[in-house]
């Protein structure tokens, strides 16, 4: 019943997020093809239900040759090859919006691991990358919210970007998404809705670890 009811409230959010959120998508894409390189929508090969691929949608926020630029996959804060708009779209997740049709279309749901780019995904233990998408990735996730500011640890550290990456985050990500495959329900689902809401306005707050106490023990970044 779990999976019925998350696809119902999947689909229903998707739909009625696109009718309110229609006055604010095409002011994106007008000022989207005026600015930057011109273009709206990036599309890009992750990994998503059973380990399969599909294609993600995102609003367009970096160079079109970022991936083959600087640190590769992995984006920095500051990152030079962020565009001026998609710096603000990256900030406030709104270049994650068009994702709401990749929900209506089944690749993700709402609430689940991110699907990851094979080099973010390697990065997992083996045990991690066989187990993690063994239900379908998400919109946001526990993962997401513990590292909302993900860019700005990886631009702190001393280390490569790369290195720090699959020596600090990987780990404790891959722990944080198997803690959500153990627990998966509704009342879950909709805890992590609310808290992706307000990390967003408060990015600071520890209130994850408080809503969920049984969070694995957080290292220090």
């Amino acid at each position: 019943m779990y999976k019925f009811f998350k696809r119902l409230l999947d689909i229903t959010a998707a739909l009625i997020a696109i009718i309110i959120l229609l006055p604010l998508l095409l002011p994106i894409i007008i000022g989207l093809k005026l600015t930057g390189e011109g273009y709206i929508f990036y599309k890009q090969k992750r990994i998503g239900l059973n380990n399969k691929y599909f294609e993600i949608l995102k609003f367009a926020t970096m160079l079109k040759d970022s991936p083959n630029m600087g640190s590769g996959s992995i984006t920095l804060r500051n990152d030079p090859r962020v565009t001026p708009m998609g710096g603000f779209l990256r900030k406030t997740k709104i270049n994650e919006l068009p994702q709401i049709f990749n929900i209506l279309l089944g690749d993700i749901s709402l609430v689940g691991p991110r699907p990851l780019v094979d080099k973010t995904f390697n990065a997992y233990s083996e045990e991690v990358r066989a187990l993690v998408y063994n239900v379908k990735p998400g919109l946001t996730g526990i993962g997401s919210i513990v590292f909302r500011d993900e860019e700005s640890l990886i631009s702190n550290s001393n280390l490569d970007p790369h290195t720090y990456y699959e020596n600090t985050i990987a780990p404790y990500k891959g722990k944080l998404e198997l803690w959500y495959q153990e627990r998966a329900s509704m009342w879950v689902d909709l805890k992590i809705i609310f808290l992706t809401a307000w990390v967003i306005l408060f990015s600071s707050s520890d209130l994850p670890y408080r809503v969920f106490k049984s969070l694995p023990p957080k290292p220090s970044f």
